[in-house]
Parts: C-alpha cells; sequence; structure tokens
C-alpha cells in the first residue's frame, strides 16, 4: 500500500494533521476508531466517503 497517494497534509486544514485525500478525517481518527474496537466495515458505514483502501493506507501511514 503507498499511502502517500492517499494521505495529505495541508497547513490550513486539521491544524496539519494528515488526512484522508484531502478531506477533514484525520488518520489519528481513523486509527482512534480502530483501536476502540471498531470494524473497517463499521467505520465504512458510519463514514461512506472512506474506502478500505483509506483505512489500509492509514494503518500503511502509522507503521511508517
Amino acid at each position: 500500500m503507498n499511502y502517500q497517494e492517499r494521505i495529505t497534509i495541508e497547513p490550513g486544514k486539521r491544524s496539519g494533521k494528515p488526512c484522508i485525500r484531502g478531506m477533514r478525517i484525520t488518520v489519528y481518527d481513523v486509527l482512534s476508531y480502530l483501536a476502540s474496537g471498531m470494524t473497517y466495515q463499521e467505520i465504512l458505514e458510519d463514514f461512506p466517503c472512506l474506502t478500505q483502501e483509506d483505512i489500509l493506507a492509514c494503518l500503511s501511514y502509522a507503521a511508517f
């Protein structure tokens, strides 16, 4: 997974935190949902604009 294609950092958006595809959903948000026990499917249902590849990109970013 090449997370650089999906994770963006913009100084004026969410205080420069890494976001998914320029949206206002941060990598930290997704990782927090996973850490709290949410499944991929639950996250995707709550945030229909996300894809499974977005979640995998967050995990890849965190591992880097």
